[in-house]
Protein backbone atom coordinates (compact mmCIF):
# COMPACT_ATOMS: atom_id res chain seq x y z
CA UNK A 1 0.00 0.00 0.00
CA UNK A 2 1.20 3.52 -0.74
CA UNK A 3 0.40 6.76 1.02
CA UNK A 4 0.40 10.39 0.02
CA UNK A 5 1.10 13.74 1.58
CA UNK A 6 -0.69 16.55 -0.23
CA UNK A 7 -1.24 20.30 -0.20
CA UNK A 8 -4.39 22.09 -1.37
CA UNK A 9 -4.66 25.79 -2.17
CA UNK A 10 -7.96 27.13 -0.86
CA UNK A 11 -10.10 29.88 -2.35
CA UNK A 12 -8.92 32.33 0.33
CA UNK A 13 -5.29 31.71 -0.66
CA UNK A 14 -4.49 29.59 2.39
CA UNK A 15 -2.96 26.13 2.23
CA UNK A 16 -4.23 22.86 3.67
CA UNK A 17 -1.87 19.94 4.17
CA UNK A 18 -3.00 16.37 4.72
CA UNK A 19 -2.15 12.73 4.11
CA UNK A 20 -4.12 9.80 2.74
CA UNK A 21 -3.85 6.35 1.22
CA UNK A 22 -6.16 7.27 -1.72
CA UNK A 23 -5.20 10.65 -3.15
CA UNK A 24 -7.80 10.88 -5.92
CA UNK A 25 -10.70 10.05 -3.61
CA UNK A 26 -9.51 12.36 -0.82
CA UNK A 27 -9.00 15.32 -3.17
CA UNK A 28 -12.45 14.72 -4.70
CA UNK A 29 -13.94 14.74 -1.18
CA UNK A 30 -12.26 18.07 -0.41
CA UNK A 31 -13.40 19.54 -3.75
CA UNK A 32 -16.99 18.46 -3.07
CA UNK A 33 -16.95 19.79 0.49
CA UNK A 34 -17.57 16.32 1.93
CA UNK A 35 -14.91 16.63 4.64
CA UNK A 36 -16.15 18.92 7.40
CA UNK A 37 -13.73 21.50 8.65
CA UNK A 38 -11.10 23.73 7.15
CA UNK A 39 -11.45 23.06 3.42
CA UNK A 40 -15.24 22.75 3.38
CA UNK A 41 -15.54 26.46 4.22
CA UNK A 42 -12.77 27.58 1.84
CA UNK A 43 -13.82 26.06 -1.47
CA UNK A 44 -12.99 25.78 -4.22
CA UNK A 45 -9.74 24.03 -3.47
CA UNK A 46 -7.04 22.83 -5.84
CA UNK A 47 -4.32 20.24 -5.43
CA UNK A 48 -0.97 22.04 -5.73
CA UNK A 49 1.42 19.39 -4.40
CA UNK A 50 1.45 15.67 -3.73
CA UNK A 51 4.15 13.18 -2.92
CA UNK A 52 3.92 9.43 -2.69
CA UNK A 53 5.56 7.87 0.38
CA UNK A 54 6.02 4.31 1.56
CA UNK A 55 4.32 4.32 4.95
CA UNK A 56 1.54 6.09 6.84
CA UNK A 57 4.10 7.17 9.43
CA UNK A 58 6.21 8.85 6.74
CA UNK A 59 3.11 10.56 5.34
CA UNK A 60 2.12 11.86 8.78
CA UNK A 61 5.66 13.03 9.52
CA UNK A 62 5.79 14.89 6.19
CA UNK A 63 2.36 16.42 6.80
CA UNK A 64 3.41 17.73 10.21
CA UNK A 65 6.68 19.08 8.84
CA UNK A 66 4.99 20.94 5.96
CA UNK A 67 2.31 22.35 8.29
CA UNK A 68 5.12 24.02 10.25
CA UNK A 69 6.61 25.70 7.19
CA UNK A 70 6.21 29.33 6.24
CA UNK A 71 3.94 30.32 3.39
CA UNK A 72 7.00 31.20 1.28
CA UNK A 73 8.50 27.76 1.83
CA UNK A 74 5.22 26.02 0.93
CA UNK A 75 4.95 28.10 -2.24
CA UNK A 76 8.53 27.24 -3.23
CA UNK A 77 7.70 23.56 -2.72
CA UNK A 78 4.58 23.79 -4.89
CA UNK A 79 6.73 25.32 -7.65
CA UNK A 80 9.25 22.49 -7.26
CA UNK A 81 11.92 25.03 -6.30
CA UNK A 82 13.83 22.82 -3.87
CA UNK A 83 16.83 25.18 -3.82
CA UNK A 84 14.55 27.90 -2.44
CA UNK A 85 13.02 25.47 0.07
CA UNK A 86 16.55 24.71 1.31
CA UNK A 87 17.50 28.39 1.38
CA UNK A 88 14.40 29.25 3.40
CA UNK A 89 15.12 26.39 5.81
CA UNK A 90 18.65 27.70 6.37
CA UNK A 91 17.41 31.28 6.72
CA UNK A 92 14.99 30.23 9.43
CA UNK A 93 17.58 28.27 11.36
CA UNK A 94 19.94 31.26 11.58
CA UNK A 95 17.29 33.88 12.21
CA UNK A 96 18.47 36.45 14.76
CA UNK A 97 16.86 36.60 18.16
CA UNK A 98 13.85 38.88 18.52
CA UNK A 99 14.46 39.34 22.24
CA UNK A 100 15.96 42.53 23.58
CA UNK A 101 18.76 40.62 25.24
CA UNK A 102 17.75 41.99 28.61
CA UNK A 103 17.34 39.83 31.63
CA UNK A 104 14.86 40.45 34.42
CA UNK A 105 16.15 42.70 37.14
CA UNK A 106 18.75 44.32 34.89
Amino acid sequence: MTFWVYVLRCADGSYYTGHTEDLATRVAQHVAGEIPGYTSTRRPVALVFSQEVATREEALTSERQIKGWSRAKKEAMTRGDWAEVSRLARARSVRPSTSSGRTEGA
